[in-house]
């Protein structure tokens, strides 16, 4: 039973370590980190590479540096382009770090669904930075980054203490952000749709012959 309940708990923190990977990779890891060398949490012997101090030093570094990029409009659209490749196979190492006394193929089914679960939260990100990131006034994205910094650092920790809590959070979080990445692609496919409406009706207007004059 204990290994049971063992084996729920680490899923449980992967599922919530995942989405946070998918706002802020590095804000997941070293938050991680420092919660393991404060005794807080006991990574599983996989991820102790995670709580070693240079990795807990250059994560920070990163998430230093990303906590300024990312509030810059139009250079984080840029930014969040380029980390997919980063927070999407960080997030499924450490679902299958977290996960190294499952078997084999669970493990890995696992990893496969902490890719996933980050993708989502990067999808949701990315989509609704790319609606708000246009508007002329840049304190909304500001807010929005610092909404995504305390969420990817709170859920970590809250992770760590409360699993299931977090887990349950976790979800209702990824159901609201496929409801907005929707909203959002049907709203960018209707604005697209008008212009080339506009277009099409621009180039016709100009490609018929003037009525003729008497």
């Amino acid at each position: 039973m204990l290994d049971l309940l063992k084996h729920d708990t680490l899923l449980a923190i992967a599922v919530a370590a995942a989405f946070s990977a998918g706002l802020n990779v590095y804000a997941t890891v070293t938050t991680l980190g420092l919660l393991a060398q404060a005794g807080v949490v006991q990574l599983p012997p996989s991820l102790h590479l995670v709580e070693s101090w240079p990795i807990i030093a250059v994560s920070l570094a990163l998430f230093v540096a990303e906590f300024f990029a990312d509030k810059v409009p139009g250079f984080d659209l840029l930014w969040n382009a380029l980390q997919t490749f980063v927070r999407v196979p960080v997030a499924a190492l450490l679902a299958y770090g977290a996960t190294s006394n499952f078997s084999p193929g669970a493990q890995i089914a696992v990893a496969v669904m902490g890719a996933g679960i980050a993708l989502v939260a990067h999808g949701g990100k990315t989509a609704v930075r790319a609606t708000v990131t246009p508007s002329p006034e840049p304190l909304s994205n500001t807010a929005l980054s610092l909404g995504e910094d305390v969420v990817a650092v709170g859920l970590t920790w809250f992770a760590t203490a409360h699993p299931w809590i977090a887990a349950s959070a976790t979800i209702a979080l990824i159901v609201a952000t496929i409801i907005v990445i929707r909203k959002v692609l049907r709203a960018m496919r209707r604005v697209f749709d008008g212009a080339r409406r506009q277009w099409h009706a621009l180039v016709a207007t100009r490609s018929s012959p003037p009525s003729p004059t008497r």
